[in-house]
């Protein structure tokens, strides 16, 4: 079983619990998905590198990053997890090229 790291906007966070059900059930991926604020709670700067550093050890942790690239967009962050992830030899999966 491949383990992914889901990298992409948190504008698309909707889209990204869709397509992290749809890897697992359908592909049989283990997703480990990013943290999702639902609450809308404030984020201390504190907060905020413990989340980055988070989702960095899951990009350590994992095989492949799947990245959420709707309309081809990827923002600053995620060009930096990709680059993070190419350099440590992870295999990148493009939502836009799945089929």
């Amino acid at each position: 079983m491949k383990t992914i790291t889901i990298c992409g906007s948190m504008k698309f966070a909707e889209k990204m619990k869709q397509i992290a059900w749809r890897l697992e059930v359908e592909k049989g991926f283990n997703v480990l998905q990013c943290i999702y604020n639902e609450q809308n709670e404030p984020i201390t700067d504190e907060a905020q590198k413990r989340l980055v550093a988070a989702h960095y050890k899951k990009i350590d942790i994992c095989d492949a990053v799947y990245i959420v690239d709707i309309d081809g967009y990827i923002g600053t962050s995620v060009a930096d997890e990709i680059l993070y992830a190419k350099e440590n030899g992870k295999e990148l999966i493009f939502h836009s090229r799945q089929s």
